[in-house]
Parts: structure tokens; sequence; C-alpha cells
């Protein structure tokens, strides 16, 4: 079997439109109807529902209150036009995070979900938030646990890495496997 993976020249926002233009047109070949996408703000959302025109969005975002109380980094406006073209916005505890923030906050110690963030961050950032976003979208119940889905993320903002997998709960984590790269940052 060969497969293509793109690597990226840098990470970051400047691969955004060629990694969502990858993850559609690979969805579009295998007949996956699903594209997960970590967007903070919503910007990387609304340009992933222009260019995934057809497929089923779900932008996974912050959990409110993740920089500071009570506060939701996506914006109104990016979630009024990504929702008018058909998106999903999932809003929900970051599955590596937490209870483990609140255990290295409270008591300055490190906790499993920090040990599992950080070890796949070997790999990029993007890889440890598709993984994380795969997970919390399969634990609010927006994507089935028997179907492969492309999930999209990058490093700090936009988007540089976009893999295929298969969904797995938070509680089946060590069942999680990435079936394919489509593309991602050179280190």
């Amino acid at each position: 079997m060969e497969l293509k993976t793109v690597y990226f020249e840098e990470p970051g926002e400047v691969n955004t439109e060629a990694t969502l233009r990858i993850a559609g047109d690979f969805a579009r070949k295998r007949g996956i109807g699903t594209v997960l996408v970590a967007s903070t703000r919503g910007e990387t959302a609304v340009k992933a529902a222009d260019i995934l025109k057809g497929l089923r969005v779900i932008a996974v975002s912050w959990s409110t209150g993740f920089q500071k109380p009570n506060a939701q980094p996506f914006t109104a406006e990016n979630r009024k036009a990504f929702e008018s073209k058909g998106g999903t916005v999932l809003t929900t505890t970051h599955t590596f995070a937490g209870l483990s923030r609140a255990m290295r906050n409270q008591f300055n110690t490190v906790d499993i979900g920090d040990i599992i963030a950080n070890t796949l961050r070997i790999f990029g950032q993007g890889m440890k938030v598709v993984c994380e976003i795969a997970m919390m979208a399969a634990d609010s119940g927006l994507v089935r646990t028997d179907e492969d889905v492309i999930a999209v993320a990058g490093t700090g903002r936009g988007a540089d890495t976009a893999v295929v997998l298969t969904p797995v709960t938070s509680q089946e984590f060590f069942s999680l496997k990435i079936k394919e790269v489509l593309c991602r940052p050179h280190f």
C-alpha cells in the first residue's frame, strides 16, 4: 500500500487553506462524510464551511472559561456565519485538560491528561488536537465510533494537520488509531 502525506515546510496558519482542501479532497474521494475542525475563535471554522461544502463539518471550540472565567473565544459573529453555512459548533471540556488542569493549577503537579497530551505533542501540536477533538465529538454523541472521520487541527492559529481516524470516546482512548496522516508540518 502506498499513501501520500503532505509535509508543510512551516507550521501554522499559512497552511489552513491547503490543509482544508487536502481534507476535503480526501473525504470526497474516500466517501468520508464528516470533517472535525478545531477552531478557537471561529475563523478556521468559517473557512472550513466554505471549502468543505457538501460535507458535514463540526467545529470543536475551546471550552468556555478555558482562558478566563466565562469567556468564550469563538465569536458570536463567526458562530452565526459558520452555522448559517450548515456547520455545527461543539463547545465542551477538553479531553486532556479538564480535571488534569485543575490538578496542575491547584497542586502544581502533572496528571495523566497532561502526560498524554505532552506525549502526543512529540508528533506536533496538531496531532495532539486531532485526537482530542475526535474524543470530544464522540463523547458528545456528534460522531459515531464505527465510522471514519477526518480531523483537522493546527499549531497555534489555523490548520496544518489532517488525519483519518475512527473516533473513540475518551474512556476508550487507548483504542484510538490514526489510520492515515494526510498532512502535517515537517519539523
